[in-house]
């Protein structure tokens, strides 16, 4: 997406490299490309971490594309804001096109040597299209809130982090005005992506701490 702003900070490359330690010797072993996703709710930390993890894999040889689930959105950001503020029933996975983005990276997982797919520009709040040369290309990042639910991925990372937690992090980024309004919507986010977890096979906590998903976390505890 056009216009997003990155705050890369040492905890999202200690993440980034426990998600590597995990990854590589899986990566290495995939014929094809390999499909990476990234989750978790706003401020957790996701582009960030997945901007890191693609510099970690340039170092080892490997060349990634990363793919934002921002792009994929039905309407661009201010637009799908003025939605959610007159029905606040609109928060939620119908708002992004994860069948597109799925049928994507179904098309790359076959070897496609190019894509055509959604780019927003934040500040326009417009949505383009842009033509992605894969060439060479052997790991796909995907990042987003609701981007565990794809179907078309090798491993699915989660981010355990809360919108509580993430208050901080958000008013930096000044993205988006902070105010009860967004906290409801991030209420909202939270009761539909915090059930995610379930399907994450690498859980990153809360303190930017990596490991594998246990029976627990599949159990939704």
């Amino acid at each position: 997406m056009k216009g997003d702003k990155l705050l890369t900070k040492e905890e999202h490359t200690r993440a980034a490299q426990g998600i590597a330690d995990l990854l590589l010797p899986r990566i290495a072993e995939t014929k094809g490309r390999f499909i990476v996703t990234i989750a978790g709710e706003s401020g957790s930390g996701k582009s960030e971490v997945a901007a890191i993890f693609s510099r970690l894999l340039a170092e080892k040889g490997l060349k990634s594309l990363t793919f934002q689930l921002d792009d994929y959105f039905v309407y661009p950001p201010k637009t799908n804001d003025k939605m959610r503020r007159q029905d606040i029933g609109h928060v939620g996975v119908s708002e992004v096109r994860l069948d597109l983005l799925d049928r994507n990276l179904k098309d790359i997982a076959e070897g496609a040597g190019e894509i055509t797919k959604p780019l927003v520009d934040y500040d326009e709040d417009l949505i383009s299209e842009e033509t992605v040369d894969l060439e060479g290309i052997n790991v796909i990042i995907v990042e987003g809130t609701y981007t565990t639910l794809l179907k078309n991925a090798h491993r699915r990372v989660f981010i355990d982090r809360t919108y509580v937690d993430t208050r901080e992090v958000r008013r930096d980024r000044g993205r988006e005005e902070q105010d009860d309004y967004l906290e409801r919507v991030l209420e909202i986010e939270h009761g539909i992506i915090s059930k995610h977890k379930a399907a994450a096979d690498i859980i990153v906590s809360g303190d930017y701490e990596v490991r594998k998903a246990t029976q627990d976390d599949c159990a939704g505890k």
